[in-house]
């Protein structure tokens, strides 16, 4: 739907799996997270070939780290984290999912309430144009699209 989008990957879910992944490889606790947080060095410094070498080492042996390798390789494009902080794009999910919470969840799920979609969704627009400081652009649209034949 959006093919100009650019589409990124949430680095904590990135790394969360590269540690899931140390600990599955090492059955040592600090040899596990050292290994995990050189991975996460790689990730965030944008050193992907490393990463991908480092993963790929242990791919023959351990099928999670060749789905792991193959994922990476696959969404690499998707990971670009130091090219899309420089243009100044969020490279975690936490803030969307922060900003649904306050915005959604602090307005449809008070107690006893109950929404349908078609009455959730226009005063969801409300919120988020008040919220946003568009409100009054969102009623000028409005009255526009009213006038208009």
């Amino acid at each position: 739907m959006f093919p100009r989008a650019i589409q990124i990957v949430d680095r904590f879910h990135v790394q969360q799996h590269l540690s899931e992944l140390a600990k599955q490889l090492y059955s040592d606790p600090a040899v596990a997270q050292l290994w995990a947080q050189r991975r996460h060095h790689e990730l965030d410094s944008g050193r992907f070939a490393d990463l991908l070498r480092a993963v790929r080492r242990h791919a023959d042996r351990h099928n999670e780290a060749r789905k792991c390798f193959q994922y990476l390789r696959r969404n690499r494009e998707r990971m670009r984290y130091p090219q899309f902080e420089a243009q100044g794009l969020c490279t975690g999910s936490g803030v969307v999912e922060a900003a649904c919470k306050g915005v959604v969840g602090a307005r449809l799920k008070r107690s006893a309430m109950r929404w349908t979609p078609r009455g959730a969704n226009p005063i969801l627009a409300l919120r988020c144009s008040k919220l946003s400081g568009l409100f009054q652009d969102f009623w000028e649209r409005r009255t526009e699209r009213q006038k208009a034949p």
